[in-house]
């Protein structure tokens, strides 16, 4: 008999099914991903209708100037990107370097390498806008001993957490950091004097107790999380916000631009405001591509208000 316990039994079974995924995504070519995805659409669109009435209700309280007919033809749009999004995520397990390159373009990586050669570390707001997952290969425009990390909230599922660490470390330059394990990570690089670009997916709907700022965003008066601008301003990093756009299907252009290289100057949750003032810019630019299946307004400031008090910066419960 062997000496492998049911957990390493199981591991051993998810790392050869990932090897699987992994070559199965090499075979595939994007035109047939695409043709995948067209499929999908169908079925997850008019067949199973996959939450179409929260997307519905957040298209028409986000842009109540559109007509009826704009909103259903963003919602269509929406669907059929989103089908993309999980071809695309998928390709990542298996994509050449070459082809990357040719449809993934990073603008703006002298900025951040700049900040590097001075010694200081960057770090990134962005939102679940476009193919966000494609951000994970950043380090195609940089050096080998940078290293890219995403911040992300570990999945239940560790099939699936497995899955998704693969696909955002697909590049040698990436690392992913567990959401509690921020600093303790980044403290360890600058010891080991490696440059890191930590990007934080900011825009996420949070508990109630986990608010601490509200915000008007998409003509929603939102809770929002301050963590990712604390982290920032606590290590002193060069702060940027990521502009992702798709010029065409399969192809992506993301744009680092700087916001500050001085973070403690600014006021207590003003770079929370500014990412969200320019998050808002690019979904307005192009809405389709935003991530409208999230339930993300579904907690109110009213019922807020007479749960929590924010105290020091902390959000504590309302004595009873």
């Amino acid at each position: 008999m062997g000496n492998n316990t049911p957990q390493q039994h199981t591991n051993k079974k998810d790392s050869k099914r990932v090897r699987v995924l992994r070559v199965i995504a090499g075979l595939m070519p994007f035109w047939f991903l695409y043709a995948i995805s067209d499929v999908a659409f169908v079925i997850l669109y008019h067949l199973v209708r996959y939450r179409r009435r929260i997307v519905r209700r957040n298209l028409a309280t986000s842009f109540p100037e559109k007509t009826k007919l704009e909103r259903l033809k963003l919602e269509r749009r929406f669907y059929r990107w989103l089908c993309d999004y999980f071809v695309e995520t998928f390709k990542l397990l298996n994509i050449s370097d070459k082809e990357l390159r040719k449809r993934l373009k990073i603008v703006g990586a002298e900025e951040v390498e700049k900040c590097f050669q001075e010694g200081q570390d960057c770090s990134a707001f962005l939102g679940h806008y476009c193919n966000w997952e494609w951000l994970s290969c950043t380090g195609i425009a940089f050096p080998e001993n940078r290293k890219m990390g995403l911040i992300y909230k570990p999945l239940r599922s560790e099939w699936a957490d497995k899955l998704f660490q693969k696909i955002r470390t697909s590049q040698p330059s990436s690392i992913v950091i567990p959401k509690n394990e921020i600093l303790r990570h980044i403290v360890t690089l600058r010891r080991q004097n490696i440059r890191s670009f930590c990007g934080y997916i900011a825009d996420q709907g949070p508990r109630y107790a986990n608010i601490h700022l509200w915000l008007d965003f998409l003509n929603h008066d939102t809770g929002v999380f301050t963590g990712a601008e604390r982290i920032m301003r606590k290590m002193n990093n060069a702060v940027f916000y990521i502009d992702l756009e798709r010029p065409k299907r399969g192809y992506y252009t993301a744009t680092l631009h700087l916001i500050t290289r001085n973070p403690a100057e600014w006021k207590e949750h003003e770079l929370t405001r500014r990412f969200f003032q320019l998050l808002e810019q690019t979904i307005r630019r192009e809405p389709a591509y935003y991530l409208w299946t999230h339930n993300r307004w579904k907690r109110s400031h009213e019922q807020f208000d007479k749960e929590y008090v924010i105290v020091d910066g902390k959000t504590m419960p309302r004595k009873q």
